[in-house]
């Protein structure tokens, strides 16, 4: 079954939407420009609020590993989420600081980009469009035979979610964005997006 992931999270009602539709993961973002940034106190406080059954992502811009190391230890996190194109010396130095899950983001643009993502030695990786959070989705059609388990993001939303997993299959779908109205989480999106990915799956009702 794919797992979906809600990324982005910020207020106490967007954790109250993910405890009832019960999604695999949610995502806090920590990288200061973005207009999702949440400070660790506020994820820690939200955190508090979620669902145990739901994992809690964090997301960052090469920010220090002692800081990421330190949100997952303390358990406002359970995995790392690395967007700013962090090197392999940088995932070893987090390895050495925490036990938790790391996930590597990349920037799908040509067949190159899935060979250094194919070669990551983090646990997940996870393949973008951009930066993260632009609402617009890569060529689906450099996926073709690649072989190794990965979180999709970029461009997804309620209307093509399940068409993104019947074409490839991904371990996870990622949506921020795509669940958003004049930027804020919009639960409709948000409910639509999880029946979709659900239905796809034959998980729907």
């Amino acid at each position: 079954m794919t797992r979906i992931k809600l990324c982005g999270l910020s207020r106490r009602c967007d954790i109250e939407a993910a405890n009832a539709l019960l999604p695999d993961y949610i995502g806090f973002v920590f990288a200061k420009k973005s207009r999702r940034y949440v400070a660790p106190e506020t994820a820690k406080a939200l955190r508090e609020k979620l669902n145990p059954a739901i994992r809690a992502v964090g997301v960052f811009v090469r920010e220090a590993p002692e800081f990421v190391a330190g949100l997952l230890n303390d358990g406002v996190i359970d995995l790392a989420q690395l967007h700013g194109g962090e090197d392999e010396a940088y995932i070893a130095r987090l390895r050495a600081l925490t036990d938790r899950p790391i996930i590597q983001a990349f920037r799908i643009e040509a067949p190159a980009d899935l060979d250094r993502a194919r070669a990551s030695k983090a646990d997940t990786i996870l393949l973008d469009n951009g930066a993260g959070g632009t609402g617009s989705a890569f060529d689906w059609s450099l996926l073709r035979g690649f072989d190794r388990p990965y979180f999709l993001a970029g461009g997804l939303g309620p209307g093509n979610v399940a068409e993104a997993i019947a074409a490839l299959r991904p371990f996870a779908v990622d949506v921020s964005s795509g669940i958003e109205t004049d930027g804020c989480k919009d639960i409709e999106k948000m409910k639509a997006f999880v029946a979709a990915a659900r239905a796809a799956d034959g998980k729907g009702e």
